[in-house]
């Protein structure tokens, strides 16, 4: 045999405000009383619909019932003064209903999240198997999304969460109007609300989370990292600056940029044609290093952390590799294209094509070469069954 108790719970008593009614209201006859009597004092009031609810969810429950089962149906009342006053209200009554009823499990039926907050007195004297709130559907959420938003921005966890991203959208779209040639900032904004939907999308709040934690943890584990975190931010501010100095130089300024970064390029000069596609090429040629830095520095950050903490193994050195030979090859695709784009011909001969390519081809073997060998060393520190990491 099973015993039900379908509780509802009126928190701030417009059950005996308004209709006259004292708590605890224990039976189905009663509670339809009740309700009766708080739907006609106050049509507009939305406990009469969660203790209509209520009373469904129970008749429901009855016809179910198998056996020797029990299903009983109350209405906890609290105070006007919402608060610690209505909660040891609602907690003895609790306690009297259980008392009468001796519950098995318990199933609660609400009206909106003011009143949810009265679960855990109901968690810590019985078992609560459901909670179902009941919405009246011309005014859906109003109460509720009132409610959740007012606890949200004084929880420290939720009010980062809500009042942070609001905060930099207003920033951002502020500078936008007050700066000149704010159009950028602006239109950053839907970029990178596309890029968190997308990372929603896929998956990779998770990962997200743990790189922010790595990174608070990687600032307070040490001078070392903590110096290293921070010249990955700088790196990453000095490369927007350099996007931004690429994109609003005149043509000589370009053109300089380029005859001085490669200098097998004798000759360099923007055409109508591919102006926009070699500005673009010319500002990640310009801002690579910076992000290069940017990267190194984290990652070695990283680094730094695992070795403090004994837990070091070798991925940060694979990933600084990894980075090496990304930017080797990324240089020389640049020298290639900005060549072909400044209206001369990149020459396939064995010198040209040996200056341009012999540092990525050196970078790659480099890679492989600190990829066998931390394979290699972790491979003999399972073997060992120590199960111990492995340090610089």
């Amino acid at each position: 045999m099973v015993r039900t108790l379908v509780l509802t719970i009126d928190r701030d008593n417009d059950l005996g405000v308004k209709a006259g009614i004292r708590g605890p209201v224990i039976g189905r006859k009663a509670t339809l009383t009740a309700a009766l009597r708080l739907g006609i004092a106050d049509p507009e009031e939305s406990d009469t619909n969660a203790i209509l609810g209520a009373l469904h969810h129970h008749d429901r429950l009855v016809e179910r019932a198998e056996g020797d089962d029990e299903v009983e149906i109350a209405i906890l009342t609290g105070d006007v003064r919402v608060g610690p006053r209505s909660d040891r209200a609602i907690a003895s009554q609790l306690d009297e209903v259980i008392q009468e009823f001796q519950p098995d499990t318990a199933v609660l039926i609400t009206d909106g999240a003011d009143d949810e907050a009265s679960l855990p007195i109901l968690t810590s004297r019985v078992r609560v198997d459901h909670v179902e709130k009941i919405i009246v559907r011309q005014s859906k959420g109003i109460e509720s999304t009132y409610y959740y938003i007012a606890k949200a921005i004084e929880d420290p966890r939720w009010r980062a969460r809500l009042l942070v991203p609001v905060a930099l959208f207003l920033i951002i779209f502020g500078l936008g109007l007050i700066l000149p040639n704010g159009a950028v900032l602006i239109g950053s904004m839907p970029l990178i609300i596309g890029i968190w939907i997308l990372a929603k999308g896929l998956g990779w709040e998770h990962q997200l989370e743990r790189l922010m934690i790595d990174m608070r943890e990687s600032a307070s584990g040490g001078i070392w990292s903590s110096l290293l975190w921070t010249a990955s931010i700088v790196s990453v501010l000095f490369s927007i600056l350099t996007f931004y100095s690429v994109f609003y130089g005149t043509t000589s300024e370009l053109n300089a940029y380029v005859l001085e970064a490669f200098i097998r390029i004798d000759t360099f000069e923007l055409d109508s044609v591919n102006r926009n596609f070699a500005v673009w090429v010319i500002a990640i040629d310009q801002a690579l290093t910076w992000i290069l830095v940017a990267a190194f520095s984290f990652v070695l950050s990283l680094g730094v952390l695992r070795w403090k903490e004994g837990s070091f193994t070798g991925q940060s050195m694979l990933l600084i590799g990894l980075g090496a030979v990304i930017y080797a090859i990324s240089k020389a695709v640049i020298e290639v294209t900005l060549a072909e784009l400044g209206g001369g011909d990149y020459s396939i001969d064995v010198g040209n094509v040996y200056e341009t390519w012999m540092f990525p081809i050196l970078a790659v073997i480099f890679y492989y070469l600190l990829r066998t060998a931390i394979e290699s060393v972790t491979a003999e520190a399972e073997d060992d069954g120590s199960n111990r990491y492995w340090g610089i």
